[in-house]
């Protein structure tokens, strides 16, 4: 079996295969890791985790599904989301097998994303008004036990067990063609550094490193290296052919790189921070477009606009530039996000009283990781205007007091929008202060972004579908480069989930299928 991408995703496949007995090859642009390496490391889980009975959390797979239901709608089958919530302890008792950390100590305050004391959280809306009546809350945010953002420790460890097993890896090697013999994918031409000099594979190496960060937080940064990573390709590499007895996996990753597609299918969404890497680009989508198959959902990007840390903001008020409530603020920050941009223009400032601003000040130290800390820095300071009046602040941050004004004398607990009660806070105290959150390039406070959309696949077995329905034979597709559980609606955990369901599917469903060749041609 070939699996195109080593991330999350193609990390499962590849396990998943070698387990059942399929010799694998994985092939990789850079080094491995991808989006999942830069991300949270945060797995969404539920139904009675090992880590969720340690912390005293109550849980049952029908609790799960009710809530997902909610987030994702009808992008993937009841069967399948049932599946998913039914496997999902199970999932994370695969990661631990396969040396991923987990631990339940459950973090106290709600955040968008835990400091290193806590690894079990609420991840996503299930609190929230209009959620916690119709499915019973329970954190299910599961975060790898590691420092900092621990989407590298994650992938790691998945790195790690799949050379164990023995999976080939061959990085620095980019998939450029699928090949198909009457309708069958039977492998993929390949450009490749393999036998370039040393500093060219050293260097390209590099430029792959230092552009995935710190050139997530510093587009001209990653342009300028990938630049430069793409000229070293195309005078060094090497174009070869492999061929797959068991198919091929399309694991690499969705195309939040890749501006033109963007603009395409969400031109709404602009001004964020790309979640990914360079290789973000689309091309496993690309591929398997190519070989007939066909796309749904590319037009779903999740923005991230949290208000937290601290939790003291989730008592102040979101509000667009006529002065009007946009969400209720205990919401996810993708569903926040989403609002503001299809909605509100991608503006919106958060109205908090000067109590709520001291109590934000005193706890944001302790809840938050370092890159939290300093946009919380940006917000109290840069991103924030003031005034004793009302009319007054809303008049410096330019945007309508007469709306502010009404929109502040209708908040009141229970809260119209149905924002629980422990999140309701009287804004009485003044002086006033006006924090900018709106959308827009900001280093201060980016808005992280990510696609969700990708091929379509069979739900039971990972293979790529065509317009008619039909499926591909040889060829498959898992993480973002395919339409999963998270397509529709994101929430923290939620995707690095779906890559490790969808790519155990892939790889499991390739490696006991029949072989569609007679030779054993292997260029390796």
């Amino acid at each position: 079996m070939v699996i195109v991408g080593f991330g999350a995703a193609g990390a499962c496949a590849a396990i998943e295969a070698a387990d059942a007995g399929a010799e694998v090859l994985v092939l990789d642009r850079f080094s491995g890791g991808g989006a999942s390496a830069v991300s949270g490391g945060v797995v969404y889980a539920g139904g009675g985790t090992a880590q969720q009975r340690d912390a005293g959390v109550e849980d049952s797979v029908e609790a799960m599904y009710d809530y997902l239901r909610l987030e994702v709608g009808d992008v993937v089958s009841e069967a399948t989301l049932r599946r998913f919530c039914a496997q999902s302890a199970g999932m994370i008792t695969w990661l631990e097998q396969n040396g991923v950390p987990f631990e339940g100590s459950l973090c106290p305050y709600k955040t968008s994303y835990p400091s290193d004391d806590f690894y079990l959280y609420y991840s996503g809306s299930e609190a929230a008004g209009g959620f916690r009546d119709a499915a019973k809350p329970a954190p299910r945010g599961h975060r790898a036990k590691g420092p900092g953002t621990s989407g590298k420790l994650l992938y790691a460890r998945l790195a790690q067990s799949a050379r164990r097993k023995g999976i080939q890896v061959l990085a620095q090697s980019e998939a450029r063609e699928l090949l198909v013999e009457d309708g069958v994918v039977v492998g993929v031409v390949v450009s490749t550094l393999r036998d370039a000099p040393a500093w060219v594979r050293r260097a390209h190496r590099l430029f792959g490193k230092y552009s995935a960060k710190p050139g997530l937080y510093v587009p001209a940064l990653r342009k300028a290296l990938h630049r430069r990573a793409v000229a070293l390709e195309r005078r060094y590499a090497r174009s070869v052919r492999v061929h797959a007895r068991r198919g091929v996996v399309l694991a690499a990753g969705g195309f939040i790189a890749n501006r033109e597609m963007v603009r395409e299918h969400a031109p709404l969404y602009r001004g964020g921070l790309a979640l990914g890497t360079s290789a973000d680009d689309g091309s496993g989508i690309r591929l398997g477009v190519e070989a007939g198959g066909s796309t749904a959902w590319l037009d779903r990007i999740s923005a991230w606009r949290f208000v937290t840390p601290p939790s003291a903001f989730l008592g102040g008020i979101l509000v667009d530039a006529e002065g009007q409530r946009i969400v209720d603020e205990s919401r996810y920050g993708a569903a926040v996000g989403e609002r503001m941009i299809n909605r509100h223009g991608g503006r919106g400032w958060l109205l908090v009283d000067d109590a709520l601003l001291s109590e934000a000040r005193r706890d944001v130290r302790g809840q938050s990781q370092w890159f939290q800390w300093l946009q919380a820095r940006y917000l109290f300071g840069r991103g924030r205007v003031s005034a004793p009046t009302l009319a007054e602040v809303a008049r410096r941050a330019g945007i309508d007091p007469d709306g502010l004004e009404a929109t502040a004398a209708a908040y009141r607990n229970p809260d119209p929008m149905g924002k629980p009660p422990e999140f309701v806070r009287m804004l009485a105290t003044p002086p006033y202060s006006l924090i900018d959150v709106s959308i827009k390039p900001s280093i201060g406070f980016p808005c992280p972004m990510l696609t969700l959309g990708g091929l379509v696949v069979e739900e039971d077995t990972g293979r790529v579908r065509r317009e008619d329905g039909t499926p591909i034979e040889g060829l498959y597709a898992a993480g973002r480069s395919a339409v999963g559980i998270c397509s529709s609606s994101y929430v923290s955990g939620l995707s690095l989930a779906d890559c490790v369901f969808s790519g155990r599917r892939a790889g499991r469903h390739g490696a006991i299928a029949q072989g569609f060749l007679d030779k054993n041609e292997n260029v390796f």
